[in-house]
């Protein structure tokens, strides 16, 4: 090899970043260094995002909240590089500012024209901000960088005696002295049980669709009138309940107006919102473990200057690592969780809607700061000064809404679902409601700043298999729901007989082969009771859980199947072992072998590693934490290498 070099296995958002942090911080004066990207769909916006999916999907983030671009708020070593979020990037391209943005689709261009701060951009839009943030990585990086993008698919990574040697599916081969896994969200190989569902399903004139990206699901078999099951009520779920409505020619109406293009996030000013079906529409019976959608995004801005985090902080986080050998997310962590979001939700209340509580905030602040959660004087104050018990914090009940609950009949189920999700959506929307805006953004950065502040090699072992599952789960739910109008979309869908709610904690079971003729595929039952319906069809409706072990993806299973890698596994006190499916990697990203050996020139980011989950891309002017992330994985990887970096910032 003339130079130092290192591969992208992956050249998605991620990717992207690491790689624009990548020439940031390598010295325009240093030894020639060579990128290499491997990736089948477009550079920077990847098959998430490429532009090849229905027109019809969103992002589920305002365009004003969208950069790739790691500007002065954050706190890194490598130095600052400003550019255009999502929004000042389209109006740059109207102004004929940027001209290098390769849109030729006038509905594309449509959308750059209406696109406004709170609008939620397609997808197909959000591609070609990520392939010009690619390539203007590329093109901006020093004479001594070179990149080298590779329109193709790795297939096995393989260690020699200089380095590294990267396999394509193209049959061409890169010899590299550093690998970076950026593979983003993978598919899953279809399981034992999985294959059941299927043949059950097709030999009843079904359809089974198991966990996967819904754009890349063929769903043509479900035809109209179709009875189907759906488990999952996420972001996955608004996707397929878009593709199969709207997408077949559905289309919605407001007191007989017909909405149609962009923008269409302020329809609720319109009132109730309707269906017009297309003869095409199967009928959906929906339901999760919650039983519930995740709540819509926030419309509504605070009324009180926000503060800084008071209880999540570094010398609090010091003190417990002091104290405790190791963390418990639940003994340790959640009660400062908790309460930090009280803090601001309150702090919102008595400041912003004084006509709610009964104490000023400089009464309240300094006894709240100082009582402990979930002790007696910490609830007298909180009933004390916020009379109404429906603005007191209850994560445990925003989290299970439907706790302890037990419905008589599916008309129970179907009301108080809608209850549900209309005062949701008042909550959201309405200006009135702005403590749900504090609740939004304590969280944010609250989970923001737990995966900053915590290592986790310092988590016990329920904790490490908590984060990325429950505690990831809660977040999500609670932050990165879907725009309001979808919700919207569903209460229509809902209203015309053709989504019928099945409530929490569903069951599905499938029928035996033995079974009578006759017999349904599936049956779904709620433990919460009202709902016990059979279908010939199932749709679980979420993405694949990430598993090293049966991943779909060609290079991440060579790691594991060749021992470069191994997936995290826990002991239970039982003695039982249980997996989390993630790559295990070290805090530095270095990906650990089978022999427990850490591969200093091997690196991983993404939801399929064991880190911290924080994203691809983020808000600007928030020292958002993908950003930080990328920084110092860029400075790393170089520093691996034995190049230098440049000064910390």
């Amino acid at each position: 090899m003339d130079s130092s070099s290192v591969t992208f296995v992956g050249g998605g958002p991620r990717a992207a970043m690491v790689l624009e942090r990548i020439t940031a911080n390598y010295p325009h004066d240093a030894a020639p260094f060579t990128v290499h990207v491997v990736e089948p769909f477009e550079p920077g916006a990847g098959r998430i995002w490429r532009y090849d999916q229905s027109p019809l999907l969103k992002l589920n983030s305002m365009a004003q909240d969208i950069t790739m671009f790691t500007d002065r708020s954050v706190q890194c070593a490598g130095p600052a590089r400003e550019g255009p979020t999502l929004l000042e990037w389209c109006r740059a391209v109207l102004s004929g500012e940027i001209t290098d943005h390769r849109i030729t689709d006038p509905e594309i261009m449509a959308q750059v024209r209406e696109l406004g701060p709170e609008s939620f951009p397609t997808r197909q839009l959000q591609s070609f901000y990520l392939g010009w943030f690619y390539r203007l990585t590329v093109e901006h990086a020093a004479s001594n960088v070179r990149v080298e993008t590779h329109r193709a698919t790795v297939t096995a990574v393989t260690d020699t005696e200089l380095g590294h040697t990267v396999n394509l599916d193209s049959g061409e081969t890169i010899a590299s002295d550093a690998v970076v896994y950026t593979v983003g969200h993978t598919d899953s190989m279809g399981s034992n049980t999985q294959l059941t569902r299927e043949r059950t399903a097709g030999a009843r004139g079904g359809f089974y669709a198991p966990p996967a990206y819904t754009n890349d699901v063929d769903y043509s078999p479900v035809r109209a009138g179709d009875r189907v099951i759906v488990t999952g009520m996420g972001l996955a779920f608004i996707d397929l309940m878009v593709l199969l409505y709207e997408g077949r020619g559905g289309r919605f109406q407001i007191s007989g107006q017909r909405v149609d293009g962009q923008p269409r996030e302020g329809i609720r000013d319109g009132g109730p919102l309707t269906y017009v079906a297309c003869g095409r529409e199967p009928q959906l019976f929906v339901g999760s473990r919650r039983g519930v959608p995740y709540h819509s995004k926030i419309t509504s801005v605070l009324s009180a200057d926000p503060e800084p985090l008071r209880f999540i902080t570094a010398d609090t986080v010091n003190r417990l690592l002091e104290q405790h050998n190791t963390l418990n997310f639940h003994e340790h962590l959640w009660p400062l969780i908790n309460q930090e979001l009280g803090y601001h939700v309150y702090r919102e209340l008595i400041v912003g809607h004084p006509e709610r509580a009964r104490m000023s905030w400089e009464e309240f602040a300094p006894a709240y700061r100082a009582a402990s959660w979930g002790s007696n004087e910490l609830q007298r104050l909180v009933r004390t000064a916020i009379p109404d018990s429906r603005y007191r914090v209850d994560l445990a009940s925003i989290d299970r809404p439907f706790e302890d609950m037990f419905f008589e009949d599916p008309q129970q189920v179907q009301d108080a679902l809608v209850r549900y999700i209309e005062r949701d959506l008042t909550l959201r929307t309405h200006p009135d409601h702005s403590e749900t805006q504090a609740l939004f953004l304590a969280l944010l950065l609250t989970y923001m700043e737990v995966g900053r502040l915590v290592p986790l090699e310092h988590l016990d072992d329920e904790s490490q298999r908590l984060v990325p599952g429950w505690w990831h789960g809660f977040f999500s739910f609670v932050d990165s729901g879907p725009p309001a109008h979808r919700l919207q979309e569903l209460l229509a869908l809902h209203r015309a007989g053709f989504i019928t709610f099945l409530g929490p904690d569903l069951e599905v079971t499938t029928a035996h082969q033995d079974a009578p003729e006759g017999t349904a595929a599936f049956r779904a039952r709620s433990r919460a009771g009202g709902a016990d319906v059979s279908a010939n069809s199932w749709i679980e409706a979420r993405l694949p859980a990430p598993t090293v072990v049966s991943s779909a993806d060609p290079a991440l299973h060579h790691v594991h199947s060749s021992g470069a890698g191994v997936e995290q596994t826990f002991e239970t006190e039982d003695g039982a072992t249980v997996s989390t499916g993630k790559l295990v990697v070290e805090s530095t990203a270095q990906v650990v072998d089978r022999a427990g050996a850490v591969q200093p020139t091997v690196f991983a980011a993404g939801n399929f590693t064991s880190a911290w989950n924080v994203g691809a891309f983020a808000r600007p002017h928030a020292n958002s934490a993908p950003f930080r992330q990328c920084d110092e994985l860029a400075r790393t990887v170089l520093s691996a290498l034995g190049l230098p970096v440049v000064p910390a910032s």
